[in-house]
């Protein structure tokens, strides 16, 4: 590399250097109203954030998380999920979606992905579904799509309730509808290295459903639709305006940070000598944005190796994520079956720098640099 500076798995600074001066002048804004929580900047981030996802509804909250178990939860309430029922999810996904389905007195159960894609696999989906099984956590991961034909015929032939993870995808588009207004409800983080990243953790819920809608709110709000009245047993989960402004600030580009994803993408997948390494599986045709490409990822036997050759010439990596959710300790008494293809992944995975920000001579050094790694 010409200047000898590491080339960055996530440079945030970055990212959000290239939204001044109007960032800083919102922050500023809004530490002068004295108006932090409920405000008017949040009530409008609801509304352009409906918008763009193409929902009727939009609840913001604390986290990704907290977005999940709530919806699990306002379906408990409303009697279409009760204790013990089976919530059909990836096994290929990060620990917080399953341990949002713990939390609620839920039973997860693990669903093998496809391998190239990572995302859920329909076959293995249909072979999963029992009489129990009341709903699919459909986790969009790494950004891409994870929707399908198949899988709209399984949720509609045995009435499951479709919830959407879409954490990752944000902007993501299904024969032109985006993920998170392709099921019943969806969850979304705003975490700070999302494509759509607050300052701090923040999250929200989409909807068309009125009354989902309406008990989730409650929810967040100690359980109350009136204030010092409650009718649920809820919890407190706010996005605060500083949030809220970072992200109405940021939300008109987004569109345009994925296509640049996009353009990185096809980079690597165009120039990285598949040779020994196993690329992602491209994004089938006529599908505008179908994957935002949140993580570019590979499949690598040697892992180890390769993250020590990639360090030792100045490029970051990270592995998303080492450890599958039915393997982790907090699982250790439950039987989630066998799950090879899982297990594959979380082996093998690697991440390489992706984000807007990379340069088109940094794009290239890590092209060149992968190409001439031996693989010894």
């Amino acid at each position: 590399m010409k200047d000898n500076s590491p080339i960055k798995f996530l440079d945030l600074k970055a990212i959000n250097k290239a939204f001044e001066p109007e960032l800083s002048d919102t922050l500023l804004q809004i530490s002068r109203s004295g108006q932090y929580v409920n405000g008017e900047i949040s009530t409008t981030f609801e509304k352009n954030f409906a918008d763009y996802i193409g929902t009727n509804h939009c609840i913001s909250l604390g986290n990704g998380t907290n977005a999940l178990e709530l919806i699990l939860q306002a379906y408990l309430i409303m009697g279409h999920l009760k204790e013990g029922d089976e919530i059909l999810v990836p096994a290929n996904t990060f620990f917080a979606t399953f341990l949002a389905i713990s939390n609620q007195g839920l039973k997860p159960v693990a669903v093998e992905p496809e391998l190239y894609s990572f995302n859920i696999s329909s076959r293995s989906l249909e072979q999963k579904i029992t009489r129990k099984s009341r709903a699919l956590v459909l986790v969009h991961l790494f950004g891409r799509n994870a929707y399908s034909e198949e899988i709209r015929q399984l949720i509609d032939k045995h009435q499951l309730k479709l919830i959407e993870d879409n954490a990752q995808a944000v902007g993501c588009i299904f024969k032109g509808v985006k993920t998170g207004a392709l099921g019943h409800v969806a969850a979304h983080s705003f975490y700070p290295t999302k494509n759509l990243g607050a300052l701090g953790d923040a999250g929200a819920v989409t909807t068309n459903e009125p009354e989902l809608a309406s008990i989730i709110r409650a929810l967040t709000n100690y359980g109350g639709k009136e204030k010092y009245k409650f009718e649920y047993i809820g919890t407190h989960s706010k996005m605060d305006e500083i949030q809220a402004g970072v992200l109405n600030v940021k939300l008109p580009h987004l569109d345009k940070s994925n296509r640049r994803r996009t353009e990185i993408a096809d980079a690597y997948l165009k120039g990285i000598d598949p040779q020994h390494v196993t690329l992602p599986m491209k994004t089938g045709p006529n599908q505008v944005l179908s994957h935002t490409w949140h993580l570019f990822t590979l499949l690598v036997e040697k892992r180890e190796k390769l993250i020590q050759y990639l360090s030792q010439n100045g490029i970051e990596t990270a592995i998303h994520y080492p450890i599958p959710p039915h393997l982790q300790p907090a699982y250790q008494k439950v039987n989630f079956g066998k799950l090879p293809l899982t297990e594959k992944i979380h082996r093998e995975i690697i991440s390489i720098p992706l984000h807007p920000e990379l340069r088109d001579n940094e794009i290239s050094t890590i092209i060149d640099t992968i190409n001439n790694w031996e693989g010894k």
